[in-house]
């Protein structure tokens, strides 16, 4: 990482920032995402790997192509999405490193005290 995080920026690279998070923010588009980890789909792949409907896909598919975050390309009469961003995957695993950490150090916590009330 390069500590480029709360150096002065600007208020246009700040809302940039708050963008991408807001566009990850959403269960869908992780869903998506991280069906597309396996490697190009189809609209239709999406669908079936995340149970969503094409409709609801389809919005959030372009939501991420708009973001910059996918590609499309036509193959035949299918649209086929890919990861471009590997940032998704390296702040992904962050996250969910930090939040697994924090759970099990909450449950430690919550067995410890279970055991001191036992005694």
């Amino acid at each position: 990482m390069t500590g480029g995080w709360m150096k002065p920026s600007s208020d246009g690279a700040i809302a940039e920032v708050a963008g991408y998070f807001r566009v990850l923010a959403e269960p869908t588009r992780l869903k998506i995402l991280a069906a597309l980890r396996g490697g190009p789909m189809s609209v239709g792949q999406v669908v079936e790997a995340t149970a969503g409907t094409q409709a609801n896909v389809s919005k959030h598919l372009q939501i991420l192509l708009d973001a910059g975050m996918v590609s499309r390309r036509a193959q035949g009469t299918s649209a086929i999405y890919t990861i471009i961003d590997p940032l998704i995957f390296a702040l992904c695993e962050q996250v969910c490193d930090t939040l697994a950490e924090r759970l099990e150090a909450q449950a430690a916590e919550r067995a410890s005290r279970l055991r001191s009330a036992v005694r």
